[in-house]
């Protein structure tokens, strides 16, 4: 875990791959336990320690990612994103096959709890993306992703229902060889300060094929 930015209010982090965010079933280490590990231990803090999970990465996705050191600095951040102003951008590699330069895709998505799926579905919550071509190599296009809504699996559910889907994605791309890693990374978040109303942009850059 790669430490961006920490002030007594905020943590910005880098996840990496294969790293939940918090503790499931497999009991693997978890990012939400690291980071309250190193707050333990660098502010020498005894008990527990407080820190609020905003948003979520799936576990074989990287990047950055913010906890709120504070509960008053969770709620004024968790209403930024439920009134899309904590802007969220990714970067994924998709198989080409004609993609457009850019474009913008609105979906319902409903997700199977049971399967931990989601699909294409009509009686779905509203799911809207948009996104530029980067660059085109090896027949796969490396695109920039604009989130404007939060679902689970948007962006994989969005590009494979296209025929689009992700790089390694073992869920949704049937293309996917065993062992690849999905290529998907939280690129950039942008969001105000809870406390100074400053706006902080954090940016991190995938370093794994075919990202980059």
């Amino acid at each position: 875990m790669k430490v961006i930015y920490e002030d007594n209010h905020l943590l910005v982090v880098d996840k990496p791959i294969n790293i939940p965010m918090q503790e499931d079933s497999s009991k693997d280490e978890d990012l939400l336990s690291m980071a309250k590990a190193y707050i333990k231990e660098k502010c020498n803090k005894p008990g527990d320690v407080y820190l609020g999970l905003l948003h979520r990465l799936d576990r074989p996705v990287s990047g950055v990612c913010v906890f709120a050191r504070t509960s008053k600095a969770a709620g004024r951040i968790s209403k930024q994103i439920s009134d899309h102003t904590f802007k969220k951008e990714y970067i994924a590699a998709v198989e080409d096959n004609g993609l457009k330069d850019h474009g913008h895709f609105e979906d319902y998505l409903l997700k199977d709890s049971r399967t931990n799926t989601v699909r294409v579905d009509p009686k779905g919550k509203i799911a809207i993306l948009d996104y530029e071509v980067l660059e085109r190599r090896d027949d796969l296009a490396i695109v920039r992703i604009m989130l404007k809504t939060g679902r689970s699996h948007q962006i994989r559910v969005q590009f494979s229902s296209r025929n689009h889907p992700l790089w390694g994605d073992q869920r949704y791309n049937k293309n996917a060889v065993k062992g690849q890693q999905i290529a998907l990374h939280a690129s950039r978040i942008e969001f105000r300060h809870p406390i100074s109303n400053e706006l902080l942009v954090f940016e991190s850059r995938p370093d794994r094929y075919p990202l980059v």
